[in-house]
């Protein structure tokens, strides 16, 4: 399996002045703790990592460092995730028959959540993990008025990993090319070109670095002072 890794990341929201995925998360940056996850797992074949062109010599030596051997391939990224991932699924090995896309921002990947999407996908095509929504959800208009409270049964909100025969991914982003689709997720292009995407129960632990309280909440669990169990 080909084991795409999105970090191509502006970081606006951290104003962290540069890439979140390079911070330091205890004694490395944050990027590295999923790769050594991959790194460490029988499941991946290759790893290609997409990140800016202006990141690529740093992510270079993050790699070599790990020194994480499986690393293909480290591509300039475009200026939206799709663009990103759309590059490198341009870098999979011809072989590959399964392609999973990852956050180069959740860290906190586990072999186990890994292996349980790989599972789902192998039986149904496509899998990605995701957690039940508990919290009331509410849709409001641009003046901040609430429009409508929706019904949060069968409401998921997703993560990644995400895992696709790469024959469906390759259809799906040349389908979104095509008809100007967008999304913020894989699963998504995926699902638009009438492909079934199982959902996996993911791992509360399993955040993604977007804004300072999130690496507030990563040091945290990383000093082992949260958990979910």
């Amino acid at each position: 399996m080909s084991f795409i890794i999105a970090a191509a990341g502006q970081g606006r929201r951290m104003g962290a002045g540069g890439n979140k995925v390079y911070m330091p998360l205890g004694d490395k940056p944050v990027l590295a703790y999923s790769l050594a996850v991959v790194e460490a797992s029988p499941l991946v074949d290759e790893v290609i990592i997409v990140t800016r062109g202006e990141d690529i010599r740093l992510c270079r030596e993050i790699v070599a460092a790990g020194p994480f051997r499986k690393v293909k391939e480290i591509v300039a990224g475009g200026e939206e995730r799709q663009d990103s991932v759309a590059a490198g699924l341009k870098a999979v090995a011809p072989p590959a028959e399964w392609v999973a896309v990852h956050d180069g921002a959740r860290p906190f990947l586990s072999s186990a959540l890994l292996a349980r999407v790989v599972d789902a996908a192998g039986k149904t095509g496509a899998a990605v993990a995701a957690l039940p929504v508990k919290e009331t959800i509410k849709r409001g208009n641009e003046e901040g008025i609430v429009t409508a409270t929706l019904v949060r049964e069968g409401l998921w909100s997703v993560q990644t990993p995400q895992v696709f025969r790469r024959e469906w991914l390759v259809d799906a982003y040349s389908k979104a090319k095509e008809n100007g689709w967008t999304a913020t997720d894989d699963a998504s292009l995926v699902e638009k070109a009438g492909y079934p995407v199982r959902l996996v129960y993911g791992e509360e632990i399993n955040i993604k670095i977007t804004t300072p309280g999130d690496m507030i909440l990563a040091r945290a669990i990383l000093a082992g002072e949260w958990s979910c169990g």
